[in-house]
Protein backbone atom coordinates (compact mmCIF):
# COMPACT_ATOMS: atom_id res chain seq x y z
CA UNK A 1 0.00 0.00 0.00
CA UNK A 2 1.46 3.49 -0.62
CA UNK A 3 2.34 5.48 2.06
CA UNK A 4 0.63 8.37 0.61
CA UNK A 5 -2.68 6.03 1.24
CA UNK A 6 -1.75 4.55 4.64
CA UNK A 7 -1.49 8.32 6.00
CA UNK A 8 -5.00 9.24 4.31
CA UNK A 9 -6.70 6.00 4.96
CA UNK A 10 -7.34 5.90 8.43
CA UNK A 11 -8.23 9.93 8.41
CA UNK A 12 -11.04 9.11 5.53
CA UNK A 13 -12.57 6.18 7.53
CA UNK A 14 -12.78 8.85 10.69
CA UNK A 15 -14.42 11.56 8.75
CA UNK A 16 -17.24 8.55 7.50
CA UNK A 17 -17.54 7.71 10.73
CA UNK A 18 -18.06 11.16 12.21
CA UNK A 19 -20.39 11.67 9.09
CA UNK A 20 -22.87 8.69 10.23
CA UNK A 21 -22.58 10.06 14.11
CA UNK A 22 -23.11 13.41 13.92
CA UNK A 23 -25.78 12.81 10.70
CA UNK A 24 -28.91 12.28 12.98
CA UNK A 25 -28.06 14.95 15.08
CA UNK A 26 -27.68 17.34 12.46
CA UNK A 27 -31.37 15.70 11.00
CA UNK A 28 -33.14 16.61 14.39
CA UNK A 29 -31.25 20.02 14.54
CA UNK A 30 -32.95 20.92 11.18
CA UNK A 31 -36.52 19.72 11.76
CA UNK A 32 -36.47 22.02 15.15
CA UNK A 33 -36.53 25.07 12.78
CA UNK A 34 -38.99 23.36 10.57
CA UNK A 35 -42.16 25.23 10.92
CA UNK A 36 -44.16 21.93 10.99
CA UNK A 37 -44.19 18.70 10.47
CA UNK A 38 -45.48 18.93 7.00
CA UNK A 39 -42.59 20.28 5.79
CA UNK A 40 -40.55 17.56 7.92
CA UNK A 41 -42.16 15.14 5.53
CA UNK A 42 -41.88 16.81 2.42
CA UNK A 43 -38.08 17.19 2.82
CA UNK A 44 -37.16 15.23 6.23
CA UNK A 45 -33.08 15.61 5.32
CA UNK A 46 -33.39 18.93 3.60
CA UNK A 47 -32.51 21.68 5.53
CA UNK A 48 -34.89 24.45 6.75
CA UNK A 49 -36.09 26.75 4.09
CA UNK A 50 -36.16 29.72 6.67
CA UNK A 51 -35.09 29.57 10.50
CA UNK A 52 -38.40 29.40 12.57
CA UNK A 53 -37.24 29.79 16.16
CA UNK A 54 -40.47 30.10 17.30
CA UNK A 55 -40.38 26.29 18.13
CA UNK A 56 -37.79 26.67 20.80
CA UNK A 57 -40.40 29.33 22.76
CA UNK A 58 -42.84 27.15 22.12
CA UNK A 59 -41.20 24.12 23.39
CA UNK A 60 -39.96 26.44 26.07
CA UNK A 61 -42.28 27.84 28.61
CA UNK A 62 -45.51 26.32 26.65
CA UNK A 63 -44.50 22.46 26.80
CA UNK A 64 -42.70 23.58 30.73
CA UNK A 65 -39.35 22.21 29.07
CA UNK A 66 -38.28 25.68 31.25
CA UNK A 67 -39.28 23.74 34.51
CA UNK A 68 -37.29 20.27 33.85
CA UNK A 69 -34.68 21.81 32.21
CA UNK A 70 -33.96 23.86 35.51
CA UNK A 71 -34.87 20.69 37.73
CA UNK A 72 -32.46 18.67 35.69
CA UNK A 73 -29.72 21.14 35.88
CA UNK A 74 -29.23 21.89 39.49
CA UNK A 75 -29.50 18.60 40.66
CA UNK A 76 -27.17 17.07 38.11
CA UNK A 77 -24.90 19.79 39.01
CA UNK A 78 -25.14 19.74 42.97
CA UNK A 79 -24.94 15.77 42.98
CA UNK A 80 -21.69 15.82 41.17
CA UNK A 81 -20.23 18.69 42.86
CA UNK A 82 -21.02 16.79 45.94
CA UNK A 83 -20.04 13.65 45.01
CA UNK A 84 -16.60 15.09 43.81
CA UNK A 85 -15.76 16.94 46.94
CA UNK A 86 -16.43 13.43 48.74
CA UNK A 87 -14.91 11.13 46.55
CA UNK A 88 -11.70 13.81 46.49
CA UNK A 89 -11.47 13.46 50.12
CA UNK A 90 -11.75 9.60 50.53
CA UNK A 91 -8.94 9.62 47.75
CA UNK A 92 -6.94 11.82 49.89
CA UNK A 93 -7.06 9.65 52.60
CA UNK A 94 -6.72 6.29 51.16
CA UNK A 95 -3.99 8.10 49.02
CA UNK A 96 -1.75 10.24 51.27
CA UNK A 97 -2.70 8.93 55.05
CA UNK A 98 -0.68 6.06 56.56
CA UNK A 99 -4.06 3.89 57.42
CA UNK A 100 -2.58 0.82 56.07
CA UNK A 101 -5.40 -2.00 57.08
CA UNK A 102 -7.81 0.62 57.00
CA UNK A 103 -7.32 1.70 53.72
CA UNK A 104 -7.25 -1.62 52.20
CA UNK A 105 -10.43 -2.11 53.64
CA UNK A 106 -12.15 0.93 52.58
CA UNK A 107 -10.67 0.15 48.84
CA UNK A 108 -12.04 -2.74 49.08
CA UNK A 109 -15.28 -2.26 50.06
CA UNK A 110 -15.48 1.07 46.85
CA UNK A 111 -14.27 -2.00 44.05
CA UNK A 112 -16.88 -4.12 46.05
CA UNK A 113 -19.36 -1.17 45.22
CA UNK A 114 -18.29 -1.05 41.21
CA UNK A 115 -19.84 -4.70 41.31
CA UNK A 116 -23.22 -4.10 42.15
CA UNK A 117 -25.36 -3.05 39.43
CA UNK A 118 -27.57 0.58 40.27
CA UNK A 119 -30.86 -1.43 39.27
CA UNK A 120 -30.53 -3.73 42.01
CA UNK A 121 -30.52 -1.13 45.00
CA UNK A 122 -34.00 0.44 43.04
CA UNK A 123 -36.30 -1.51 45.81
CA UNK A 124 -33.56 -0.91 48.70
CA UNK A 125 -33.33 2.68 47.80
CA UNK A 126 -37.42 3.41 47.35
CA UNK A 127 -37.82 1.74 50.72
CA UNK A 128 -34.95 3.65 52.62
CA UNK A 129 -36.44 7.30 50.69
CA UNK A 130 -39.90 6.06 51.81
CA UNK A 131 -38.64 5.79 55.86
CA UNK A 132 -37.15 9.17 55.50
CA UNK A 133 -39.91 10.72 54.56
CA UNK A 134 -38.52 12.34 51.31
CA UNK A 135 -40.22 10.99 48.63
CA UNK A 136 -41.44 13.29 45.86
CA UNK A 137 -39.00 15.49 46.73
CA UNK A 138 -35.76 16.46 45.42
CA UNK A 139 -33.22 15.13 48.25
CA UNK A 140 -34.80 11.61 46.75
CA UNK A 141 -32.65 11.89 43.67
CA UNK A 142 -29.92 13.71 45.10
CA UNK A 143 -28.67 11.12 48.06
CA UNK A 144 -28.93 8.39 45.32
CA UNK A 145 -27.07 10.46 43.00
CA UNK A 146 -24.27 11.46 45.15
CA UNK A 147 -23.63 7.94 46.64
CA UNK A 148 -24.13 5.89 43.36
CA UNK A 149 -21.25 7.87 41.45
CA UNK A 150 -18.68 7.24 45.06
CA UNK A 151 -17.50 4.26 43.60
CA UNK A 152 -16.33 4.96 40.05
CA UNK A 153 -15.34 8.52 41.16
CA UNK A 154 -13.18 7.35 43.99
CA UNK A 155 -11.03 4.92 41.67
CA UNK A 156 -10.70 7.18 39.41
CA UNK A 157 -9.49 10.20 41.47
CA UNK A 158 -7.09 7.66 43.74
CA UNK A 159 -5.36 6.64 40.22
CA UNK A 160 -4.76 10.48 39.81
CA UNK A 161 -3.86 10.88 43.47
CA UNK A 162 -0.86 8.19 43.21
CA UNK A 163 0.89 9.48 40.46
CA UNK A 164 1.24 12.82 42.77
CA UNK A 165 5.11 12.94 44.39
CA UNK A 166 5.32 12.61 48.07
CA UNK A 167 8.12 15.44 47.64
CA UNK A 168 5.56 17.99 46.92
CA UNK A 169 3.36 16.32 50.34
CA UNK A 170 7.04 16.74 52.43
CA UNK A 171 7.61 20.41 51.16
CA UNK A 172 3.96 21.21 52.19
CA UNK A 173 4.41 19.75 55.67
CA UNK A 174 7.93 21.18 56.16
CA UNK A 175 6.40 24.88 55.11
CA UNK A 176 3.70 24.07 58.10
CA UNK A 177 0.00 22.60 55.67
CA UNK A 178 -2.11 21.09 58.25
CA UNK A 179 -3.50 18.26 56.52
CA UNK A 180 -6.52 20.42 55.36
CA UNK A 181 -4.34 22.55 53.81
CA UNK A 182 -2.22 19.92 52.07
CA UNK A 183 -6.01 18.62 50.68
CA UNK A 184 -7.05 22.21 49.75
CA UNK A 185 -3.94 24.19 48.57
CA UNK A 186 -1.77 21.30 46.85
CA UNK A 187 -3.71 18.15 45.97
CA UNK A 188 -6.74 19.33 44.84
CA UNK A 189 -5.34 22.23 42.31
CA UNK A 190 -3.03 19.21 41.38
CA UNK A 191 -6.01 16.61 41.06
CA UNK A 192 -8.30 18.88 38.81
CA UNK A 193 -8.14 17.52 35.36
CA UNK A 194 -9.09 14.06 37.34
CA UNK A 195 -11.80 15.77 39.01
CA UNK A 196 -13.02 17.42 36.20
CA UNK A 197 -13.75 14.28 34.11
CA UNK A 198 -15.77 12.96 37.46
CA UNK A 199 -17.72 15.56 37.86
CA UNK A 200 -18.77 15.18 33.99
CA UNK A 201 -18.98 11.37 34.30
CA UNK A 202 -21.03 12.26 36.84
CA UNK A 203 -23.45 14.76 35.87
CA UNK A 204 -23.91 13.24 32.60
CA UNK A 205 -25.22 10.40 34.57
CA UNK A 206 -27.43 12.35 37.05
CA UNK A 207 -28.78 14.19 33.68
CA UNK A 208 -29.39 11.37 31.76
CA UNK A 209 -31.09 9.14 34.67
CA UNK A 210 -34.53 7.97 33.79
CA UNK A 211 -35.67 4.96 36.55
CA UNK A 212 -35.36 6.76 39.62
CA UNK A 213 -36.83 9.95 38.59
CA UNK A 214 -39.84 8.40 37.05
CA UNK A 215 -40.82 6.66 40.47
CA UNK A 216 -39.64 8.72 43.12
CA UNK A 217 -40.88 11.91 41.82
CA UNK A 218 -44.89 12.52 41.11
CA UNK A 219 -45.27 15.91 40.58
CA UNK A 220 -44.98 17.49 37.44
CA UNK A 221 -43.38 20.10 38.87
CA UNK A 222 -40.30 18.30 40.40
CA UNK A 223 -39.82 16.36 37.57
CA UNK A 224 -36.24 15.82 35.48
CA UNK A 225 -36.09 16.27 32.06
CA UNK A 226 -35.91 13.02 30.85
CA UNK A 227 -39.24 12.31 32.73
CA UNK A 228 -40.82 15.07 31.44
CA UNK A 229 -39.89 14.54 27.90
CA UNK A 230 -42.48 11.67 28.44
CA UNK A 231 -44.90 13.63 28.69
CA UNK A 232 -43.79 15.98 26.27
CA UNK A 233 -43.55 13.18 23.70
CA UNK A 234 -47.01 11.94 24.60
CA UNK A 235 -48.42 15.54 24.33
CA UNK A 236 -47.08 16.67 20.96
CA UNK A 237 -46.14 13.27 19.59
CA UNK A 238 -47.98 14.56 15.79
CA UNK A 239 -45.95 17.87 15.94
CA UNK A 240 -42.43 16.71 15.47
CA UNK A 241 -40.72 20.02 15.23
CA UNK A 242 -41.27 20.57 18.84
CA UNK A 243 -40.27 17.06 19.89
CA UNK A 244 -37.01 17.73 18.20
CA UNK A 245 -36.83 21.02 19.69
CA UNK A 246 -37.08 19.12 22.92
CA UNK A 247 -34.34 16.57 22.23
CA UNK A 248 -31.94 20.06 21.27
CA UNK A 249 -32.41 20.85 24.47
CA UNK A 250 -31.86 17.94 26.36
CA UNK A 251 -28.64 17.44 24.55
CA UNK A 252 -27.34 20.94 24.19
CA UNK A 253 -25.84 21.09 27.96
CA UNK A 254 -23.49 17.78 27.03
CA UNK A 255 -22.55 19.36 24.04
CA UNK A 256 -21.34 22.24 25.67
CA UNK A 257 -19.50 20.27 28.49
CA UNK A 258 -17.62 18.28 25.78
CA UNK A 259 -17.05 21.33 23.46
CA UNK A 260 -14.82 23.50 26.69
CA UNK A 261 -13.67 20.50 28.71
CA UNK A 262 -12.51 17.65 26.28
CA UNK A 263 -8.69 18.40 27.30
CA UNK A 264 -9.40 18.16 31.09
CA UNK A 265 -11.36 14.56 29.99
CA UNK A 266 -8.87 13.17 28.36
CA UNK A 267 -6.17 14.26 30.77
CA UNK A 268 -8.35 12.45 33.43
CA UNK A 269 -9.79 9.32 31.89
CA UNK A 270 -6.02 8.69 31.16
CA UNK A 271 -4.46 9.26 34.78
CA UNK A 272 -2.26 6.85 36.36
CA UNK A 273 -2.25 4.81 33.32
CA UNK A 274 1.89 5.68 33.15
CA UNK A 275 3.64 5.31 35.98
CA UNK A 276 7.03 7.21 36.61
Amino acid sequence: MPAFLKRVLPHAVLMVYVVIILFPFVFVVFSSLKESSAEISQAPFAPPKSLYFQNYADAWIQAKIDVYFVNSAYLSVTAAVVGVLIAAGTSFALTRMKFRITSKLVFQLVLLGMLIPGNVLFISQYILMMKLGILNTHWALFWPYTAGALPFSVMLITAFMKSIPNELEEAAIIDGLSAVGLFARIILPLTLPALVTVFIINFLGNWNEYLLSNFFISKDALRTLPTGMVGFRDMYQTNYALISTGIVFSVLPVLLLYSFLQKQIIEGITAGSVKG
